[in-house]
Order: C-alpha cells, then structure tokens, then sequence
C-alpha cells in the first residue's frame, strides 16, 4: 500500500493533469457540469456493477474515473472562482466532524442506530426543513424508497420488529389484489407501489439491501435464460419453436447449473 506521502503526491499528479488537459485538450475544455452529469452518473453504475461483482481491480478502476469527474467539477467551479478542490474538501471534512459528535465531541452513543439518530437530528439544526432533503429526487424509485424509509427511521419513525413489518405487507398484498378484482388500473398502479415499498421496508428489518437483492436476481435469471438459449442452440431449434414444458426442462437443468 501507498504511504500517506504517496497518496497525497498521486492526488496533486491528477490534479496537475486536470490543469493541463482543461488549458489544452479540446474536450476537456468543452466540457461543463451539465455535460459531464450523465457520465458521472454512468460512471456511478459502474462502480456499483464492480462492487456487486466484487472485482476489486475493477472497483479501482471506476474509482478512478469516478474520482476524475469529482476533480473535473472542482476545476469548472474553481474558473468561476465559486470553489476548487479544497473548498470541497474541507468541506466535507468538517460536516463529518461537526456529524461526529461521539469521536469529536462529547456526546455519547451506544450503538449504530443513535449514531444516525444524531445524525438527521444534526442536519435539521444545520437548516434543513425537512429530514426527506437529503433524498435526492433524481434516484432510482426502489433506492429512493430505501432512502426515504432509512431518513424516517433515523429520527423514530418506524416499526418495533419485523414482524409487524410482514403483517403489513400482507395487508397491502390483499389490498392490490381487491383492486385487481375490481380493475381500475390506476388504482391497481398504486396499491401495487404501496406493496413495493412495504416489501422494501421489510428486507430493511431483515438487514438486506433491497437494490442488491433484485440485481443478484436479475443475473441469476439472466444466467438461467441464456443456458436455456445456449442449449436451444446446439439442439438447432429456435425459442420461438419450443413449447413452454420443453424450455422449463432447459430452466431446471439451469437452475442446477446455479449449485455446482
């Protein structure tokens, strides 16, 4: 591992080259905080896809382009004299010491939960109306919805145990299917929401991440679907032929496949 004195060296070698490509090269010197926005957040996906892998050499790489990109802001900003990289720097640094009370501070915590208790209990003293702001409208529904569940908890408001979670999901289960009977698809639209969030909540009480639960679902059935192709494949036969009984015998041998 690098030395702190490395780390800092490599960080002033990326700053270097920031000055240089934005003064010469001509689509670094194009380029503004809109543009760059849907690359970073491609970069963000990226990221996220090497970490659930878990290829560490890709999380490095990603980090990388991801760190470029944090850097490339701090620079268009710095043009406007607005802020450069140490203005962010030292900014978060000290909304992590002024939110760490219990390691900069003299306040005492017992577990993980007060620690983020005090946490939104800080940011509503620091100006913020509402606990929700820091949930950013642009996030993907599911992992808004673990956001906002997390941001509500933090200040008390919440379930006592799983259980009570579970029984609410049942209840909102019946009530999408009352809504099935019945047909109105804007209500069946909701109900069906309500069902998502309360299930979200739940995998919260039982400690998994709902986003990595579906994605981890999402490749295991991408894994058994292209078997299934594959094996469509060497038979000759085209999916579109196949009856659904003989491509669920190619399914289960796939399944099989999951457990060697």
């Amino acid at each position: 591992m690098n030395s702190r004195e490395a780390q800092l060296k490599a960080f002033d070698r990326l700053l270097t080259i920031m000055d240089e490509l934005r003064a010469q090269c001509p689509w670094d010197k194009k380029q503004t905080m809109q543009t760059l926005r849907h690359l970073t957040i491609e970069e963000t996906y990226e990221l996220g896809d090497a970490i659930l892998d878990n290829d560490l050499k890709e999380v490095q790489g990603e980090l990388g382009d991801l760190l470029l990109h944090i850097v490339f802001y701090a620079k268009i900003g710095s043009e406007s004299n607005s802020f450069d990289m140490g203005d962010v720097a030292n900014g978060i640094c000290e909304k992590l010491i002024n939110r760490h009370p219990h390691i900069y501070g003299d306040v005492e915590v017992a577990n993980e939960e007060e620690v983020k208790q005090n946490w939104e209990k800080i940011k509503l003293k620091e100006g913020k109306k509402s606990v929700l702001e820091g949930v950013p409208r642009s996030l993907p529904a599911l992992v808004k919805a673990s956001r906002i569940q997390d941001k509500v908890a933090g200040v008390g408001f919440d379930w006592e145990e799983p259980r009570q979670v579970f029984e609410k999901v049942k209840e909102e289960l019946e009530e999408l299917q009352e809504e099935v009977v019945v047909g109105d698809k804007d209500k069946i639209e909701s109900e069906f929401g309500d069902v998502l969030f309360s299930m979200i909540n739940y995998a919260r009480f039982l400690g998994v991440n709902p986003e990595n639960a579906l994605e981890r679902t999402n490749k295991k059935f991408s894994k058994r679907f292209q078997y299934l192709e594959r094996e469509a494949r060497k038979k000759g036969v085209s999916l579109q032929d196949m009856t659904l009984e003989e491509m669920d015998i190619y399914w289960e041998a796939a399944k099989k496949t999951d457990e060697s």
